[in-house]
């Protein structure tokens, strides 16, 4: 028997998911995250579910994992110690950078810039020269490099070493040449050069990725060394760990401690790769995700059962060029806390959250502010039987006592309060799912829903009132489906080289060729981690633009539609594309700017398993009565067990589907209907 495993981090829980590879049963269970050590919540994780289902931790082969390590890294400023190595004249780079100046026309006014994460006292410059077509202007000064290098050694400073020479996406010799003089003076020392993480154009936005990606890699090294070694004393020296990548793709661990700079978004593309996978299997290609946390949400758009992606990766005021879902997120979760400002006296919800550590009031953990869980709980969309985690009870007085706070504070009723919490929140989220539907072109009507994450299902309904998205999806296990995500995806690598070439310069034949090159170059990564060529899936990319345009488009074509139908067919989606982002279309002067290929192998599938009990009626499913407040009302409701419901079943609203990771809320007027998938479909009421 062979089982995989699924490990998804979160601001509150650590979620994971245990699949048994030939029958395709599941075992869920979530626990605390440890945020001081997030590997402790991951290993605790690790003992609950194989305690919980039975299943020796030796016939798991295989675990997949999301983590916000490097993500943690940055925005808290704990990575390492950054020298940095720059052609001669280039040492201010970073410094100067873009000259933006976040916020309004006036941002500048108030702007603080943040420390450099490669400081200039720890920069410096080396002698050499490479040209804009690839030729040497200057050869590499060695003997020089070597004793700037070892005086930057010198000053025990340096944790990790950037090289960025000028041109070196062109050639990157140079730096090559650099990287083996610096690993005879450092030792040890990880160092990164921008030629290997990111070949592409631009100098600062190159420098910055590649010096990111030094900042990150100790931490990030580190916990995947540890966590693997503490993994392979539980389930045996044959585990393979792998890390979700930021566009959703799986990394060997090998490879994810090499370039941790592709891991800065791998939490949220779990749950858009989880969310893909359900909804696809239901036939509903185009959806909008919408994961709720107990930290924050995130959301995305699917189209063609393809999550869009952003070829920059955002994390704080750092910006790098890594491929990354294009997944918004706002700081808006169950754990979010509610506030009067005494000033206002206007009701303010987030971003502060109560975190796992104390955690809303209710979770009887120390927590004593109002958060969106607690009003949850007041208003009965939460009831207080509800086990959280499986093993988390719920003290509803204590909730009420928090959000009398915000009554007493508006002068208003206790669950007027709540209910106005609850409000705020799904305004923040639907805002949130404007900016990757409406600011993107896209009709939300147009698109299902996927509601999952924690609180996710408690919101879905609420959701699909204000984005008119029909169905709302909640799929199995909700509550863990980024660790879903994580154990279903496939391992992938990329390489990219900056082309710049007019499209009617262009062959089919000559650009295949080098899209091959390429593809011979992604492959290797997966060919040292075990997997043969004759088991690769390869996509080809081209960033397009018309000429003299800042912005370019990334399309995705393949080698027979090239040969086929050549560039016209990826110029014409071009300008449809472009048409539906800014309304207008040359049709002429296109220009590719980069090239890439992407190479995945196929992920394993899943074994189908039954839905519910297929004989039991929808009263045999009914736990007990309750009852919610909605609309300044209460609403008599009824609570079922989300376990016993089989394909077919339709739930009335008012109701409450309960499970062990999430609590789904039916509103009046509307219904749930359970498909072949064993998703909850929830729909207006005939």
């Amino acid at each position: 028997m062979s089982y995989r495993l699924g490990v998804d981090v979160g601001g509150t829980f650590t979620d994971l998911l245990l699949i048994n590879e030939e029958s395709g049963e599941t075992y869920t269970a979530k626990v605390l995250s440890t945020p001081e050590d997030s590997s402790i919540g991951v290993l605790t994780g690790v003992q609950r579910i194989c305690s919980e289902s039975g299943v020796d931790p030796q016939q798991v082969h295989r675990v997949m994992h999301g983590t916000t390590v490097a993500t943690n890294a940055v925005l808290t400023g704990r990575g390492a110690r950054v020298g940095l190595v720059t052609t001669r004249g280039y040492k201010h780079t970073l410094q100067v950078a873009r000259s933006f100046c976040p916020g309004g026309l006036g941002g500048w006014v108030s702007y603080v810039k943040k420390p450099l994460l490669a400081p200039l006292e720890l920069t410096i410059e080396a002698g050499e020269r490479i040209a804009a077509d690839g030729s040497v202007v200057e050869e590499l000064d060695e003997a020089a490099l070597r004793r700037d290098l070892q005086t930057l050694k010198d000053t025990g400073q340096v944790q990790a070493l950037t090289i960025c020479f000028i041109n070196a996406y062109v050639n990157g010799t140079h730096e090559m040449q650099a990287r083996d003089v610096a690993r005879e003076v450092f030792g040890d020392v990880p160092i990164s050069i921008s030629a290997d993480v990111v070949p592409e154009m631009q100098e600062y936005e190159r420098t910055e990725t590649t010096v990111v990606n030094s900042y990150v890699r100790p931490e990030v090294s580190k916990y995947i060394t540890n966590l693997q070694a503490s993994l392979e004393r539980t389930m045996g020296a044959n585990l393979q760990l792998s890390i979700l990548r930021s566009d959703g793709g799986l990394a060997s661990s090998r490879a994810a401690a090499e370039s941790p700079v592709n891991l800065l978004l791998s939490g949220p593309a779990g749950g858009v790769t989880g969310a893909i996978y359900f909804a696809s299997r239901a036939g509903y290609n185009d959806v909008l995700t919408f994961d709720m946390g107990g930290t924050s949400t995130d959301v995305a758009l699917i189209q063609n059962a393809q999550a869009r992606i952003r070829r920059e990766t955002r994390v704080g005021d750092v910006i790098v060029r890594a491929p990354s879902v294009d997944v918004r997120t706002v700081g808006a979760g169950g754990g979010s806390i509610a506030f009067v400002p005494q000033l206002t006296r206007a009701l303010r919800v987030g971003p502060e959250s109560a975190g796992a550590a104390p955690g809303p009031a209710a979770y009887m953990k120390g927590g004593e502010e109002p958060t969106v869980c607690d009003a949850n709980v007041v208003l009965g969309y939460l009831p207080s039987d509800v086990q959280l985690g499986g093993n988390m009870s719920i003290d509803k007085a204590a909730a009420e006592k928090a959000v009398q706070k915000v009554a007493d504070g508006m002068g208003i009723s206790l669950m007027e309060a709540a209910e106005g919490i609850i409000k705020i929140v799904n305004e923040s989220m639907f805002g949130a799912l404007r900016l990757v539907s409406v600011e993107q072109g896209f009709d939300p009507r147009d698109f299902a829903l996927v509601a999952f994450g924690g609180a996710g299902p408690l919101h879905g309904n609420a959701m699909g009132i204000l984005t008119d998205s029909w169905p709302v999806i909640v799929p199995p296990g909700p509550g863990v489906l980024c660790a879903y995500g994580d154990a279903t995806t496939a391992v992938q690598d990329e390489a990219s080289r900056t082309y710049v070439s007019m499209a009617e310069d262009l062959t089919p034949a000559r650009l295949k060729a080098d899209l091959e090159e390429l593809r011979d170059r992604a492959a290797v990564s997966l060919i040292a981690d075990g997997i043969p060529q004759e088991r690769h899936e390869v996509i080809y990319q081209a960033d397009v633009r018309y000429a003299g345009q800042a912005f370019q488009i990334t399309m995705d074509f393949s080698a027979d539609e090239l040969m086929e139908q050549g560039l016209a067919f990826l110029t014409e989606r071009f300008d449809r594309e472009h048409e539906q982002l800014f309304t207008f279309a040359l049709g002429q002067d296109h220009e590719l700017v980069m090239i890439r290929a992407i190479v995945r192998a196929p992920a394993r599938q899943i074994a189908e398993v039954a839905v519910g009990q297929a004989d039991a009626e929808l009263a045999d499913c009914r736990i007990h009565d309750t009852r919610f407040y909605y609309e300044g009302a209460w609403h008599d409701a009824v609570i079922y067990d989300r376990g016993k419901l089989h394909t077919g079943v339709v739930v009335p609203g008012p109701a409450i589907v309960g499970e062990m990771d999430s609590t789904t809320i039916i509103l009046p007027g509307y219904e749930a209907r359970v498909d072949e998938i064993g998703n909850l479909l929830i729909n207006p009421a005939a």
